[in-house]
């Protein structure tokens, strides 16, 4: 008897802990007794606005929603740890100056990316250069340059210990056309 009244604390608490651990889940209402369920007259898509005044205004449907456009101009690429533009790679500037004299509304952000070989201090100035190299490309074509921002993203996007086909593709500048 002696042993089963030393155990009895532990049994008690062993069978307590047991017990409150298999409490019952709380009831979820279904999706019709929801405010957006079926019969509450609301829809549960979100409805774009383009009320004025509200800065979605006259936006087309390959802006993002934070007003950036990319593709509208191919990237631009670079040779290994270089920010030289290539004689191959010019006719994508003309492109862009192109695209901006026949939109007035917009600016270019130009996104300097590198592979991912380098620290990341160096690439970040890599992007940097190639970047700044790209915006100074652009204002000898005749772009004005308060309408050029530039930024690094150095190997951020970049594709660790990837082929050099891909690396190739990490070595790039991209322009990000920006809503005004």
């Amino acid at each position: 008897m002696k042993f089963l009244s030393n155990k009895a604390p532990v049994v008690i608490l062993c069978a307590t802990a047991i017990l409150a651990g298999c409490s019952k889940k709380p009831v979820r209402p279904s999706p019709d007794s929801t405010v957006m369920g079926q019969g509450s007259g609301l829809a549960p898509e979100v409805v774009p606005t383009t009320d004025a005044g509200s800065g979605l205004e006259g936006r087309g449907p390959n802006f993002d929603p934070s007003g950036q456009l990319r593709g509208a101009v191919e990237p631009v690429y670079f040779d290994f740890d270089s920010f030289n533009i290539r004689k191959s790679e010019q006719a994508k500037f003309k492109a862009a100056k192109d695209y901006l004299d026949k939109n007035a509304g917009v600016r270019v952000l130009l996104e300097g990316h590198c592979d991912w070989r380098g620290t990341s201090e160096y690439n970040l100035g890599l992007g940097d250069r190639r970047a700044n190299g790209a915006k100074k490309y652009l204002v000898t074509l005749g772009v004005s340059a308060d309408k050029i921002d530039t930024l690094s993203k150095g190997s951020e996007d970049s594709k660790k210990n990837a082929p050099d086909s891909d690396m190739a593709k990490d070595r790039r500048v991209e322009f990000v056309i920006v809503k005004q």
